[in-house]
C-alpha cells in the first residue's frame, strides 16, 4: 500500500516536510511502548502510535520503520519533524483511535504482514 493510500484509509495528513511517494508499506504496528515496537518489526512498516516524543523518530530510525502515524489527533512536534525528515522517516497524523486506525488498515487490505496492535 502506498502512503497516499494508507493516508486515505485511515483519514490522516501527511506531514509536508516528510512527504515521499516512493515508500510501499505491506504491515502496520500500533504500540505506545517502544520495546514492544523493537520486539514487532518487519519489513515495510507503518507505526501508529499515540506517543509524542522524539524517541519515536529514533526508534523509527533504529528499527528501519519508513513511516510513523500520530494517532488520537496528536502531532510532531519541529524538533521530531526535522529529525524524521533528514532520514526520510515519512510521518503523518490522523483523529481516529489506535485501535481504529488499526482496524481500517486491516479493511483496506494490510493483511500480508498484518495490522497488530500491541497493549
Amino acid at each position: 500500500m502506498t502512503i497516499r493510500e494508507i493516508s486515505a484509509a485511515i483519514e490522516a495528513e501527511i506531514i509536508a516536510e516528510t512527504a515521499r511517494e516512493d515508500i510501499e508499506i505491506k504491515s502496520a504496528c500500533g504500540a505506545d511502548l517502544m520495546s514492544d515496537v523493537m520486539a514487532f518489526v518487519k519489513d515495510q512498516v507503518l507505526l501508529l502510535t499515540g506517543l509524542i516524543n522524539v524517541q519515536v523518530i529514533r526508534t523509527a530510525l533504529l528499527m528501519d520503520i519508513q513511516a510513523v502515524c500520530f494517532v488520537r489527533g496528536k502531532s510532531p512536534n519541529a524538533e521530531m519533524v526535522a529529525l524524521a525528515s533528514e532520514n526520510g522517516i515519512v510521518l503523518l497524523k490522523t483523529k481516529l483511535p489506535l485501535y481504529l486506525a488499526c482496524g481500517k488498515l486491516y479493511e483496506a487490505g494490510i493483511r500480508q504482514g498484518g495490522v497488530r496492535a500491541i497493549d
